[in-house]
């Protein structure tokens, strides 16, 4: 295992741990949409050189798509 694989694998249980603060916090929105929106804002920081924000900066980009949705309501 490479340090990049361990910074990888260290991301990926970051981001999955954001998603589950995100269900915790919206308990309204279904488990899949939230997976969809993480899935989607981490696609957006492919090739990103500074990963240490990344799962940060996911948690918050997903919490206002969901407040902007749970205010259209």
């Amino acid at each position: 295992m490479t340090i990049d694989d361990r910074q990888t694998d260290e991301e990926d249980i970051a981001v999955e741990h954001a998603a589950e603060r995100l269900a915790e916090r919206y308990p309204e929105v279904p488990r899949q949409r939230i997976d969809e929106l993480v899935e989607k804002h981490y696609e957006q920081f492919d090739g990103a050189p500074v990963r240490d924000f990344v799962p940060v900066l996911i948690e918050h980009d997903v919490k206002q798509v969901l407040n902007a949705e749970e205010h259209a309501d």
